[in-house]
């Protein structure tokens, strides 16, 4: 495990000159509606410039914006990029070669960003403007005090309904290589395209997109510090990027479950370490398709779970490609921070994670519904578990919760909107 190298400290994160008062905020209005960006996005800002000006609010200087020259926490910089630090790496990826023990190392990871495009990512992620309305930022939906999940069974989109499905974690996403519930995308770039532009989600479009982040100075200049060919004007690709950089530093290896795995014997509690063995133990065989130390194995699975009352059957990945054998299969997800990320499986289904993990105690395909024909994953059975030994389960997945490299959600962004 690496140790914390900390952020670099932000002179708009906190103090005085973090300020996104209705001086800044008529700036970036007058700049937004200038350039012929949506009219509801101008709405939003102008209200909120001239709204507090009304009241006789004083107008402050805008905020300056200045970008990271640190790595993110577990990264070291390395000729002019972040490196990924962690204990995993000294072991050997047990990629396509089995489940193994816990000294087991990482599949790559999409590092090698610089500090200013992670830090330029973490402002869009926390912006709204990157939505069509104004209102809705990746935050929104990933937020970090839930785990970068969703406390909503489905999370609400600009339009006021619900998404299709629960709002998965981030945290080690960077290690995926098979992105959404139903994995069809495979890179971090394809995949924050998703929300960006559907119409349940953010609802924005790539013209859009671009015209209105090109409006606001701030971004202008921090686009130009991140990506040399940005210097000429802001592309879409620059934000995908910039997004995929900052989703890629979410690293979570430093639960008690590391320490225990790094040789601290008594890292884990008795409960915790009783519930580790049924993790790994025959019977149960949760580390089949939850590999240690991700605690996924990135494939795909049928496993049959439930849709919610007045939901119709989701066809999961069968949806994604075509291959009916993948009818309502999903994404194995991993179980970093688990217990943060409430409610459970793709639906939302599950409020509890005991519930969550009952399910799979119950017998293979007691919840397909009536004329469902699921080719339910080989690894489904009927453990037949224990009370006592669910709840130690549940004991266990808590000690895999590590918030130590979770970085500072930004006072305010460039755009002047509220950060999500």
């Amino acid at each position: 495990m690496g140790m914390p190298t900390g952020r670099a400290v932000r002179r708009n994160a906190a103090g005085p000159r973090a300020r996104s008062g209705t001086g800044g905020g008529r700036l970036v209005a007058a700049a937004c509606c200038g350039a012929a960006t949506a009219l509801n996005v101008c709405a939003v800002l102008l209200a909120m410039a001239f709204g507090a000006a009304a009241q006789g609010a004083a107008p402050p200087q805008p905020a300056p914006f200045e970008l990271a020259t640190q790595c993110a926490a577990g990264f070291v910089l390395r000729e002019g990029v972040c490196r990924l630090h962690s204990a995993y790496q000294q072991y050997t990826s047990l990629q396509g070669a089995g489940v193994g023990g816990l000294k087991a190392g990482l599949p790559a990871l999409r590092d090698g960003y610089t500090p200013q495009q992670i830090d330029l990512g973490r402002y869009l992620f926390f912006d709204p403007v990157l939505s069509r309305n104004g209102r809705i930022a990746c935050a929104s939906c990933h937020d970090p005090g839930h785990g970068f999940s969703d406390a909503r069974p489905r999370s609400v989109g600009v339009a006021g309904g619900e998404t299709a499905r629960h709002a998965p974690g981030l945290w080690n996403v960077g290690f995926l290589h098979r992105l959404f519930r139903d994995g069809r995308a495979r890179t971090l770039e394809e995949q924050v395209q998703g929300p960006l532009y559907g119409a349940r989600e953010m609802g924005n479009t790539p013209e859009g997109l671009v015209q209105r982040l090109s409006a606001i100075p701030a971004y202008r200049r921090l686009f130009g510090a991140s990506f040399a060919d940005a210097r000429d004007g802001i592309r879409s690709e620059h934000v995908y990027r910039a997004l995929a950089a900052f989703e890629s530093s979410l690293i979570a290896l430093n639960s008690r479950y590391d320490l225990y795995a790094q040789g601290v014997a008594d890292a884990l509690s008795p409960a915790e370490l009783e519930g580790l063995n049924v993790f790994r133990s025959f019977v149960a065989r949760c580390t089949e398709c939850h590999t240690p130390p991700l605690f996924t194995n990135q494939q795909l699975a049928v496993i049959g779970t439930p849709e919610p009352p007045g939901h119709p059957f989701d066809a999961g990945a069968q949806a994604a490609g075509s291959d009916a054998r993948l009818r309502g299969g999903f994404k194995v997800p991993g179980l970093r921070n688990v217990a943060l990320t409430a409610p459970y499986e793709h639906s939302g289904g599950f409020t509890r994670l005991r519930d969550a993990v009952a399910f799979y105690n119950l017998g293979r395909g007691h919840a397909v519904p009536p004329g469902e024909r699921l080719s339910i994953h080989w690894q489904i059975s009927e453990p037949h578990l224990s009370e006592r030994e669910i709840d130690r389960l549940v004991d266990f997945l808590g000690a895999l919760t590590d918030e130590s490299f979770k970085p500072q959600r930004p006072a305010a962004v460039p755009s002047g909107l509220p950060p999500g």
